[in-house]
């Protein structure tokens, strides 16, 4: 480099921290797109470090420059809170980041974190700075320890440890919280390996600073880290038995972030003067600053907040899914059965539900009997552990998802294709008995209304209209089955969220406890509050599910807009009670068969719709990366190209059950 770099005079002339601030990031990002010769790939930095060695005048005049502006400035924020979640909440943290983009701000010049915010606006500038030849950065940092005042070399050293401390207070303050340490192993705090990690983190910041033994200091440290990680585990294992909350997770998010940060720290501070000291040194820089662009981002912030939720719901759900896929022939043909049973009340359902439409309430009273039959129906089908097929698809998504975080090796591909296939089957095996048995169940339903009342149950003109509104063709079939998708998958989510609100504050506990057993009967109150904790799932699933139905009807037609729903085995019900009010004619026209091609339809896309949306949000919540989900579900694909029977039949073997 023969002439200096743009903005390199403006720095070394600025005279406030507000000006060399905004020189030192005009130049960096000068630096970033500068070319060092046609011939020679090297960085702006190391063009710039040439520069200083081939012109001693200039390199006095920068050294200066960087003095002053380090002595002015403060990294203890980036290094110690930059990238670690507040808990400020995310109503908070939205308005102050939709703030700073709409109202003009002040910046604090002397904090470090806010130039480097500045300074990675985008992903690409992140990528850029990881980038860095490790050669140049090696010879910045040589050119710092050697051009610098001891004095600044000390400043910098105790901003170093203070940052640490930080992430250490902040990681003790979160192991040691009420919620975790109920959930964690039972000792003495004193024995709590979030408390021994902060002495052995001072020791080890002792030991740097003074010039002592800092590889045993660091060993020390590192396996107190370590106990802190499996703490976390422990504490992971008894979110099931304790319930989750976003606060838990907050705090395991902030806790894994802190260990993160501080091993990363640690091993700097342990490493010897050379090359890999630089290249960790660069590495902890660049995870900084992807933290301070992200922190800028309210696109990430929505994100992170969606991760917390995600991870609140399938932590809870995970396991409960394998509950509804058969891995044996036993279970395979207690499937047929328990459809089979729910195709039979599923009629009465229907029935009524076709009782309420004839009535032509408003749109709430409407709405509401519609939720209260559905739910009703969905809490006898729970009592009598019967099943209706599509309804749990969510819930076995995550127990997919659980299976792509756990497994490991080559078999996790064929592992997860063999639950794909089970699934399949098992809620194929559903939607045929149950819509075999409520066709066969209705029509038995209307022959017996025939006799008693001398009439079919449906009038000829309901009957059409219902074979109209089943048509994919002539009717929003389609959109209304993939709507339907959606309110299964949030149904499946309320009742996981009630599940784990019972459980987190303890409610079957309280019921057991309180104070009306003394009348009614300890026992029976016991007998109460355990009938809640393993139903409050299905419960919770069940009501929502249900006025989810009911209410989606009458929510479009206050907003004006065409929403309906279409459940596989409610519309067979409704589609067979409407062919016998047809009589001889309702076969007639074709409409029977356009209704029939509607409830397949209904059938992929309640199931297809609900699925998928699970699937994305318990990936979401392990964090998959999409190309390795669209890997995973392209090998489901496959398989089931070349062994299509497999997501028809039933499990060949008892040990199968692991995919």
């Amino acid at each position: 480099m023969s002439a200096p770099p743009p903005h390199l005079d403006a720095f070394l002339d600025a005279s406030t921290v507000g000006e060399r601030t905004r020189a030192l990031a005009d130049l960096m990002r000068a630096l970033r797109h500068l070319d060092a010769g046609a011939h020679e790939a090297r960085s702006g930095l190391g063009a710039l470090l040439d520069l200083l060695e081939e012109r001693p005048e200039l390199r006095e005049r920068f050294v200066a420059a960087l003095v002053a502006f380090l002595s002015e400035t403060d990294s203890t924020i980036l290094l110690g809170e930059t990238g670690v979640p507040s808990d400020r909440g995310f109503l908070a943290e939205l308005g102050d980041r939709l703030s700073a983009r709409l109202v003009p701000t002040p910046r604090d010049d002397r904090d470090l974190s806010h130039l480097v915010a500045r300074l990675f606006r985008t992903s690409g500038d992140v990528e850029a700075f990881r980038l860095l030849p490790l050669a140049d950065v090696h010879r910045l940092l040589r050119f710092a320890a050697t051009a610098l005042p001891a004095e600044v070399v000390r400043s910098l050293s105790n901003t170093f440890a203070d940052g640490f401390r930080l992430l250490l207070a902040r990681l003790q303050a979160q192991g040691l919280s009420g919620d975790l340490r109920a959930r964690s192993t039972p000792v003495p705090v004193s024995d709590s390996p979030f408390h021994r990690i902060s002495r052995s983190g001072d020791a080890l910041l002792t030991a740097w600073l003074s010039g002592g033994d800092v590889a045993a200091a660091a060993d020390a440290f590192r396996r107190d880290s370590g106990e802190c990680r499996k703490e976390t585990r422990v504490i992971q294992r008894h979110l099931e038995d304790a319930g989750v909350s976003v606060d838990v997770v907050f705090g395991l998010e902030v806790i894994d972030r802190c260990l993160t940060r501080t091993a990363m720290m640690a091993d700097f501070l342990a490493a010897p003067d050379g090359p890999e000291r630089s290249r960790l040194l660069h590495k902890l820089l660049a995870r900084l600053a992807l933290f301070a662009h992200e922190e800028r981002s309210v696109t990430h912030l929505v994100r992170w907040n969606l991760h917390l939720l995600d991870r609140k719901i399938v932590d809870r759900s995970g396991r409960t899914g394998e509950h509804y896929v058969a891995a044996s022939r036993r279970e395979y043909g207690h499937i047929w059965i328990a459809a089979a049973g729910g195709g039979a009340l599923t009629v009465f359902t229907a029935a009524i539900k076709m009782l309420v439409h004839s009535w032509h309430l408003s749109p709430f009273p409407e709405g509401f009997l519609y939720g209260l039959n559905y739910a009703v129906s969905f809490l006898l089908l729970q009592a009598f552990g019967l099943v209706l097929a599509t309804k749990q698809p969510a819930m076995t998504a995550a127990a997919l998802a659980n299976i792509v975080r756990d497994a490991q090796g080559d078999d996790r591909e064929e592992r997860i294709a063999g639950f794909f296939s089970r699934l399949a089957s098992s809620q194929i095996a559903a939607a045929v008995s149950n819509v075999l048995v409520v066709g066969i169940g209705a029509t038995l339903f209307d022959l017996s209304w025939r006799a008693l009342r001398g009439r079919p149950y449906l009038d000829p003109e309901d009957a059409r209209h219902t074979f109209e509104t089943l048509s994919p063709l002539d009717s929003g079939t389609v959109f209304f089955a993939a709507l339907t998708g959606v309110l299964l998958w949030l149904g499946s989510l309320a009742g996981g969220w009630f599940e784990n609100w019972t459980t987190y504050h303890r409610i079957p506990d309280g019921i057991a406890q309180h104070p009306l057993g003394e009348r009614v009967g300890r026992a029976r109150m016991e007998r109460l509050g355990a009938a809640l904790a393993r139903n409050a799932s299905g419960w919770g699933t069940n009501v929502a599910l249900g006025f989810l139905l009911g209410f989606a009807p009458a929510v479009g037609r206050f907003f004006g807009i065409p929403f309906d729903v279409r459940h596989v085995t409610l519309s067979t019900g409704t589609l067979a009670l409407a062919a016998a009010g047809l009589g001889e004619e309702w076969y007639g026209g074709g409409t029977f068969l356009r209704g029939l091609a509607g409830i397949g339809v209904m059938f992929v896309l309640n199931l297809s719709v609900a699925f998928g949306l699970s699937l994305v949000n318990a990936a979401r919540a392990y964090e998959m990366p999409p190309g390795e989900l669209a890997g995973v579900l392209r090998h489901v694909v496959t398989r089931a190209v070349r062994r299509p029977l497999d997501f028809l039949r039933p499990p060949r073997r008892e040990t199968e059950t692991a995919g």
